[in-house]
């Protein structure tokens, strides 16, 4: 008896990983050679588009009747103005559909050689993400490019694909091109795929999608306990997390990436906890940015929840709601996170 969301784990790997050729492709052939101003996110823009254009189009060869929240739509692209960018994009998302077929790979998902898509096929891929969420029913989640920062300095970004079925997210999976494949042993180079299955368990993959390894969070000392941690203080505020930090008298630095890679070295233990706290009222995350990292730390044993204690709530639509954090941990840690956090919030409101 074959083994629940089997064939939606292989076709998402799948994706994952077209996308990740396709985004590194852009990074050597447009981020190396073009000169960017601060504020040019043209690059990112074009990898952003054709990664969801090439992961949407999967999908829906697999599995037409699945609806899709994305981060992108199409609607600049069809505009005679957008005729340059969106050239370069189909042109990219072709390239990543035609590679030849890889490990666990199926030409009836739209991909192989000759299987090209039309100018119109691929702006209807980008735009069939625009579905709204909501608690009932299957639907997928993408983030073509997370961590647009981290993906333009050449550092840690993420590929993030997901399945939710009535609000519980059942597959995710995460590709990180960037990520050492152990940082203990740099002489087997970079780029790793995370998947989960609920109830599962999660595992490490090479990026041909070989080697599977099994990924189980182990336990922390109070001297091998750390963050994992936003680069940019806009995201989550570091102060706050100063403070956590020494409310456990935890004395390690931070490690501090980009993306949801944090979500996939949690899992295998490159850091002991991830905590995200808001940095703005009303500031509402995105389902896209949580739900491949929640399964995946909670199948490598840990548990996610926000500020409160609470699950993350993936049936709310496309965000998760009013944003009270995020803290990801191993079972050994945890609580005692929440406990310092809830300390550190009342901590603050006392200021005010």
């Amino acid at each position: 008896m074959s083994q629940a969301y089997a064939t939606e784990e292989q076709v998402a790997v799948a994706a994952v990983r077209r996308a990740c050729h396709l985004t590194s492709s852009v990074f050597n052939k447009l981020v190396k050679n073009e000169t960017l101003t601060k504020d040019d996110k043209s690059p990112v823009t074009v990898g952003d588009f054709a990664a969801q254009a090439v992961i949407s189009s999967i999908l829906h060869h697999a599995f037409p009747g699945d609806p899709i929240v994305g981060e992108e739509d199409a609607a600049d692209l069809r505009e005679p103005s957008g005729k340059e960018m969106k050239d370069r994009i189909i042109a990219l998302a072709n390239e990543a559909l035609t590679a030849e077929l890889g490990l666990g790979d199926n030409e009836s998902w739209g991909i192989g050689p000759g299987q090209e898509k039309t100018d119109s096929e691929l702006l209807d891929a980008i735009d069939r993400g625009n579905h709204e969420g909501g608690s009932v029913g299957r639907m997928w989640t993408i983030d073509p490019i997370d961590g647009t920062k981290g993906f333009l300095r050449g550092e840690q970004y993420a590929v993030c694909l997901s399945l939710i079925v009535d609000s519980k997210v059942q597959v995710g999976v995460i590709g990180c091109p960037n990520l050492p494949v152990d940082p203990a042993h740099p002489e087997k180079g970079t780029g790793c795929i995370f998947t989960a299955v609920r109830g599962q368990g999660a595992q490490q993959w090479t990026l041909s999608g070989a080697n599977p390894t099994p990924l189980t969070i182990p336990k922390s000392t109070p001297e091998s306990l750390n963050f994992l941690e936003s680069v940019e203080a806009a995201h989550s505020s570091h102060s706050f997390n100063d403070r956590v930090s020494a409310l456990l008298n935890i004395t390690r630095p931070p490690t501090r990436m980009d993306s949801q890679a944090k979500y996939g070295c949690l899992a295998r233990g490159d850091g002991g906890a991830y905590l995200r706290t808001p940095t703005g009222v009303g500031y509402k995350e995105k389902i896209w940015d949580h739900a491949p990292g929640q399964i995946l730390v909670e199948e490598a044993g840990g548990i996610v929840t926000d500020s409160r204690g609470e699950p993350l709530n993936f049936g709310l639509g496309r965000t998760l709601g009013e944003n009270y954090g995020v803290i990801a941990a191993g079972k050994d840690v945890h609580a005692r996170m929440l406990e310092a956090v809830q300390k550190a919030l009342a901590e603050t409101k006392a200021k005010v």
